[in-house]
């Protein structure tokens, strides 16, 4: 259920960015366990997006969810598996004071193994990414 590590929670900074670890699966395909994200905290929110969010019911979790819908009291969240769970067919909609931020980019932690050039350009090319709006993989927000 937890998507993101303990010491994902932002410093006071002066800029509005922060980096978050996945550490659960209910955002495969897009996001698996051991991505790093670069996280806008305060950023608009929009439909398709995937966010950073309090857990309603225990808030000193932090997950990563898409934002599924916009509803009265604040947004209905998805995870792009179906099968993880830990969305808002569990808890409901989630409080717009409970979303703290838009994830802009994934990007993969080197592995310890890969040391070959061809495995570090393959890398470069590979493991950083931005996280699109409305670009899931998952037929579960398309299908709404």
């Amino acid at each position: 259920m937890p998507e993101l590590s303990q010491d994902a929670e932002r410093v006071r900074a002066p800029l509005p960015f922060g980096v978050a670890e996945v550490t659960g699966p209910s955002m495969v395909p897009t996001l698996h366990h051991g991505d790093r994200l670069l996280v806008h905290y305060g950023a608009r929110v929009r439909r398709g997006d995937v966010i950073v969010l309090r857990h309603p019911f225990q808030q000193d979790l932090l997950v990563v969810k898409r934002a599924a819908e916009r509803r009265d009291g604040g947004w209905w969240v998805l995870g792009d598996n179906a099968y993880a769970g830990g969305d808002s067919t569990d808890y409901g909609v989630v409080p717009d004071e409970l979303v703290l931020g838009r994830v802009r980019f994934r990007y993969r932690p080197r592995s310890a193994g890969r040391r070959s050039p061809l495995s570090l350009l393959l890398r470069a090319l590979t493991s950083v990414r931005p996280v699109l709006s409305g670009r899931s993989a998952s037929r579960r927000l398309r299908a709404r």
